[in-house]
């Protein structure tokens, strides 16, 4: 089976009301072949009957979910994933919706089991809020599905998108937390930061060790030091900046640990900056392997033998 290209990408504003600059960049996204697109930024893509979202649909050649108050959309190969379910009550925190669907893999079959994929933007300015949005992207790793044999399983899941906040460190070849005089901007330094037990302000890691915590793992953290994998997972996703300090990695992709046997690779896709403030994160899958983990419960003993 062909490799499962997975592309995550906040393109900003939604290329700022520009009919070319959108176009220049789905053209990029596909460019590159995806199977999955995880967006953010999705601004208008409901006005006049969802126009632009048809627009984008057709430069993808991909069936388009806009999320609640268009600020998100998964765009899939219908030829390759399947929708079983959306989920459009994503809880009542939210600032940016995610878009959250259950999809199966169709060269598994339609015994096997579906994944859970979500693209999230968690709130720019409050870290507070980006908490209980971390907590609540958390319920997508515990979503349950019953098979036509009557056996229910916890599906695997897949979530992407624009963290607003940084990864724990410890990964080598990961861009450090950045030291909060080095933010120029005053609020900025709020939006990215929280103040910890000991009163003293503290760089915003709690999203990532929140979805850590529930068992999700950082896919490019995890391939950066797999055997067979490279460092060069980890590399910014937004470029540093006189006002918003160095450059960071704000855009992830997690998974549950189950998918992680599937990963091929894992990369960073940069593109200019008067297109997007933030770079592409591609995460590519072995079709074979991955349909072996969708189908190990078909050979799994029913509960009641």
């Amino acid at each position: 089976m062909k490799r499962i290209t997975v592309l995550c990408w906040n393109l900003e504003r939604n290329g700022g009301g520009s009919h070319i600059a959108r176009f220049r960049a789905h053209e990029r996204l596909r460019s590159l072949n995806p199977h999955l697109v995880l967006r953010q930024e999705m601004w208008s893509s409901d006005a006049d009957g969802h126009r632009i979202m048809y627009e984008l649909e057709s430069i993808l050649g991909m069936r388009g979910w806009l999320g609640p108050k268009s600020s998100t959309a998964i765009f899939a190969d219908q030829d390759v994933f399947e929708p079983v379910r959306n989920w459009p009550d994503t809880g009542p925190m939210w600032v940016q919706p995610p878009t959250a669907l259950t999809l199966r893999f169709r060269p598994a079959g339609v015994e096997s089991m579906p994944l859970a994929v979500v693209s999230y933007h968690l709130n720019y300015a409050s870290s507070g809020n980006r908490v209980l949005e971390s907590e609540w992207l958390t319920t997508w790793a515990d979503k349950k599905w019953e098979t036509p044999g009557g056996q229910t399983f916890t599906t695997p899941a897949l979530l992407g998108g624009d963290s607003n906040s940084f990864a724990t460190p410890g990964t080598p070849k990961d861009p450090p937390l950045p030291e909060l005089s080095e933010i120029q901007d005053r609020p900025h330094r709020l939006h990215r930061s929280y103040v910890g037990p000991d009163g003293r302000r503290r760089m915003d890691t709690r999203p990532d060790e929140i979805l850590r915590t529930a068992g999700l793992r950082d896919v490019a953290r995890y391939w950066a030091t797999a055997p067979g994998g490279d460092a060069a997972a980890v590399a910014r996703t937004v470029n540093g900046c006189p006002t918003h300090g160095p450059d960071a990695r704000i855009d992830r992709i997690y998974a549950t640990t189950d998918l992680l046997a599937a990963l091929l690779d894992v990369d960073v896709i940069e593109v200019p900056l008067t297109e997007s403030d933030h770079h592409i994160v591609r995460v590519d899958l072995d079709g074979d392997v991955l349909t072996d983990i969708l189908k190990r419960h078909i050979s799994a003993p029913h509960p009641a033998a």
